[in-house]
């Protein structure tokens, strides 16, 4: 079977006994560079802009030969497997331009495994668990940086990868980084691994003699009472606004707030929904959004009672934005009608930028440094301290939108004074010392 041309052909002209010739220069898959002569017929004098015209019309129907297409010896109408391994190096011209389907099981068991892990990085969209765009995104990042570089300076081909060779690179790794990250490292150095046993590119998968770092337990900062109410005066009219009063009163995620929508208000019934997200991450080097209509988990599609004075607020901006749209016309951006975190133009108020410009502010403004995620922890903190026994983690877990109960006491544990107060005053009562 004949394969689909992957390879970059570039086109030149050149001189050749007076007349021109255009020539299609290009590297085969055993990185052999190839090059092809087709005569013009013009005279050199006089004629270099019809020869390359003539050269790019060639270019476009030029075709490159079968035996430079795929690595098996092609004979007539027969192709003719060869097994012999091919060496990674002479593979690299063209290893970002085939799939690993296109390699014998040798090649591929040959590849240098930083080679192998980022041909396999495509693949993950085609398991039969579906991932998110954000997900892959991070798969590829992680894979650009650290593990492909440490691999590569390695050269470790895959089918000599050993569980110390992944250990030594989690424990370089966790000198510079949090084990949550190193973690993130081992999910998918996993997936390559088994895909590549079940796929007969190695016979003993490494990664099931690694140990996997254990998740560090974090302890997220909060803002106190008085620091929250300063934080909501100083923002009072800003583009930061409406993400803090969300985050700091419902404890919303920085995607649920970019994804906060007209349509899912009821300013009747005083509700509101969060089944929308808007995430900011890289794809390919370039920073992108990726709507959702679901958000990160069931339990985060969740209905919210709205607060009348953030409704009040709400129905000024939603009158702002309708006098921003008449008053710019076709100056103003439609894509983001139904979105509440827009700015002046209809431009969406994007994740980053809340990022950003929080820090911004609190730095400022002499404020605590905390990180804009850290009002979510603040909002469970206020509702634990202050609730007064009124308040339990069963609540939180579902004002917060966690997926399971063991989510919530785990993160929020050490802040669940209230409960623990009226133990020691129940036992009070009864333990006398005197």
């Amino acid at each position: 079977m004949e394969k689909e041309q992957y390879i970059d052909v570039k086109n030149y002209v050149r001189e050749k006994s007076g007349l021109y010739y255009a020539v299609m220069v290009y590297t085969n898959v055993r990185g052999v560079r190839k090059e092809k002569w087709f005569p013009t017929k013009l005279p050199v004098k006089g004629n270099k802009t019809k020869a390359e015209a003539i050269s790019r019309k060639i270019l476009r129907e030029f075709e490159i030969p079968r035996e430079d297409l795929c690595y098996h010896e092609v004979k007539g109408d027969a192709i003719i497997d060869n097994s012999q391994p091919i060496e990674p190096q002479l593979l690299s011209a063209v290893l970002e331009k085939i799939t690993l389907s296109e390699l014998s099981t040798d090649q591929v068991s040959n590849l240098l495994f930083a080679d192998y892990i980022k041909m396999y990085l495509p693949l993950t969209k085609k398991r039969k668990k579906r991932i998110q765009e954000a997900t892959y995104s991070a798969y590829c990042e992680n894979v650009k940086y650290p593990i492909e570089p440490y691999f590569r300076k390695k050269k470790t081909r895959l089918k000599d990868l050993t569980a110390q060779d992944i250990q030594d690179f989690y424990d370089v790794q966790l000198d510079r980084v949090k084990p949550n990250t190193v973690i993130h490292y081992h999910a998918i150095i996993r997936l390559a691994l088994c895909y590549a046993r079940k796929m007969g590119y190695i016979k003993e998968n490494p990664i099931e003699q690694v140990e996997k770092p254990e998740k560090n337990r974090f302890v997220g900062s909060y803002y106190t009472t008085d620091e929250v109410n300063e934080l909501i005066l100083i923002t009072k009219g800003t583009k930061l606004e409406i993400p803090i009063l969300f985050a700091c009163f419902y404890g919303l995620r920085r995607s649920e707030c970019v994804g906060l929508r007209w349509s899912a208000f009821d300013f009747e019934n005083n509700s509101f929904n969060i089944n929308h997200t808007i995430v900011s991450t890289s794809i390919d080097g370039e920073r992108v959004l990726i709507e959702k209509d679901s958000a990160k988990t069931v339990a985060t599609i969740r209905t919210m009672p709205l607060s009348l004075d953030i409704k009040k607020r709400l129905l000024e901006m939603k009158q702002t934005q309708e006098n921003n749209k008449k008053k710019l016309k076709k100056k103003y951006n439609n894509k983001w009608l139904d979105y509440i975190m827009v700015d002046k133009k209809g431009d969406l108020i994007t994740p980053d930028y809340i990022t950003y410009a929080f820090h911004k502010l609190i730095k400022d403004n002499n404020m605590r440094n905390i990180r804009f995620h850290d009002l979510r922890h603040t909002c469970a903190s206020l509702l634990l301290n202050k609730g007064k026994g009124k308040v339990t983690m069963k609540d939180i877990q579902e004002w917060l939108g966690h997926s399971d109960y063991k989510t919530t006491a785990n993160t929020y544990a050490h802040l669940d004074l209230t409960s623990k107060k009226t133990s020691l005053e129940t036992l009070s009562d009864i333990i006398k010392f005197d």
